[in-house]
């Protein structure tokens, strides 16, 4: 009989476009999304958590741009429920779960929600397949007051998370002008309509000449190829021009501009007046331009929002990988989408919300030095005679009921040198050690590695010598002298 070939061994590999989250980076994260949630909490919008999983038919068109079936999304198919999907983001989510419950739900909603989602699409350096969002929206108030509130709370998360005012701007637009924009151009086709805006989403790259072109017959890019344009004859983009361009000094004179580039448009009008509305509830609660800005420069994903939209910059900068100088850019944006619960409903549900970049602004903290890169570990009490564990797990139990993290060395105590080295490879702060010796004498050895740590490094210098790094105390001192030590090293 022939011998039955073993099975291989899995291979310990991520899959493509996943990665795994250690200690220190799911605590920094944690400790993040727990001062946003406070201060969403404090403006009284309620945590909500809904299902990972959706129904293909909730979710609707999945992302943008993407048109075929099931793309962009984990999708299966189920014996009873029919195709369902992880969902993409948290807003489709929360349409179904506003339709669900809206008669148990006060009107407006108000929630916020923080966790995973999960998008199929191709992996790239820093774009990962399942990432972390946070969000907060209303549902069922058409009043800007939604809004301006949205872009105050948003400016408030920033700086509570340690984004200093300065470092950031909140910048707003809408919809509505836009669409006066393509009233006063003569575009009524939708097709030509979405090719305008995706051209005016490259503003920023190709410049205002770069859009005339790409608005008329095209133009050659930065590779030679050549680009084809939208059509349009060439004095049809002055509105657009005018518009991209109609940033002040100030919020007024930035609405006044906007009022030329709509011209008699009644859609647009209303949109022009919306942004003056948003500007002056933002300035009576003391949101200067310094953090919140009516600015036209903001257009992205505009074909998916139906009034105001708004994004939040950092503007501080860094050096890319090649070592050049930029801004950081985008953390989080939003807007008004007021389409997304009628596709339940049947009736119009104004929305509003906003969505942070959970990944981007905690890259932005290390940045500015506000999360450490690295977490401290626990106190480890080293295990010297494995018979008196119960003496040990009592020095743990001390040391955690006084609101210190410990732990006991749980591997094999033979070689205590190795005991110490886990206590490194923990980033422990403090190591405590109680042999028979110390048992007899009623005493504990307990050695500040912080300490140690830095003689090691420094055993030339005089002011390193002088200090010591171990200590030997009383039984019932301990907790008090690793208290003591760790309020050292946080000096």
């Amino acid at each position: 009989m022939a011998k039955q070939k073993k099975a291989p061994r899995p291979k310990a590999v991520t899959p493509k476009g996943f990665r795994d989250y250690f200690g220190h980076e799911v605590t920094e994260r944690a400790e993040m999304l727990r001062r946003i949630a406070g201060v969403y909490h404090a403006y009284g919008f309620d945590a909500l958590e809904s299902s990972a999983v959706e129904t293909l038919d909730a979710l609707g068109k999945y992302l943008p741009d993407v048109d075929r079936p099931h793309a962009g999304v984990f999708a299966w198919e189920e014996e009873d429920d029919g195709w369902v999907a992880l969902r993409y983001d948290l807003t489709a989510p929360l349409a179904r779960v506003y339709a669900q419950h809206r008669n148990d739900l006060p009107t407006p909603y108000r929630r916020y929600a923080m966790g995973p989602v999960w998008r199929n699409e191709k992996p790239g350096p820093g774009r990962y397949r399942q990432f972390y969002q946070c969000d907060a929206d209303t549902v069922g108030a058409a009043s800007v007051a939604a809004d301006a509130e949205i872009c105050a709370m948003l400016s408030d998360a920033l700086e509570t998370v340690g984004i200093p005012r300065g470092d950031y701007i909140v910048r707003v637009n809408n919809r509505k002008v836009l669409n006066g924009v393509l009233e006063v151009m003569g575009v009524t086709d939708e097709d030509q309509a979405a090719d305008v805006m995706r051209t005016i989403d490259k503003f920023d790259k190709v410049g205002e000449e770069g859009v005339r072109e790409l608005l008329g017959k095209g133009r050659l890019d930065a590779s030679g190829a050549y680009i084809d344009g939208v059509g349009l004859a060439p004095e049809q983009a002055d509105p657009v021009v005018a518009f991209l361009t109609s940033k002040g000094t100030d919020n007024e004179e930035t609405l006044a501009n906007l009022r030329g580039a709509v011209g008699e448009s009644a859609i647009g009008a209303e949109g022009v007046d919306e942004l003056a509305q948003i500007a002056a509830l933002l300035e009576a609660q003391s949101y200067g331009p310094d953090r919140i800005v009516i600015d036209p420069s903001v257009v992205r994903g505009l074909g998916y929002y139906t009034g105001p939209v708004f994004e939040a910059e950092l503007t501080f900068e860094i050096l890319d990988e090649k070592g050049r100088t930029r801004q950081f850019g985008s953390v989080a944006g939003g807007g008004r989408y007021d389409d997304l619960v009628k596709r339940f409903t049947g009736q119009p549900v104004p929305a509003t919300g906003v969505s942070i970049g959970v990944d981007r602004l905690l890259a932005a903290l290390r940045e500015k030095g506000r999360i450490e890169a690295r977490e401290q570990g626990p106190v480890v009490v080293t295990v010297m005679d494995r018979d008196r564990m119960a003496d040990y797990q009592a020095m743990v139990g001390e040391l955690r009921r006084a609101g210190i993290r410990a732990e006991v060395y749980l591997g094999n105590p033979k070689n205590f040198g190795n005991q110490l080295k886990y206590a490194d490879k923990r980033q422990s702060p403090v190591a405590v050690i109680e042999g028979a010796e110390e048992k007899a004498n009623g005493v504990v050895q307990i050695k500040d590695l912080v300490l140690g740590a830095k003689i090691a490094e420094n055993a030339t210098l005089e002011e390193w010598k002088e200090r010591p790094s171990q200590f030997e105390v009383p039984r019932d001192q301990l907790v008090a002298k690793v208290r003591e030590i760790l309020d050292g090293q946080g000096d």
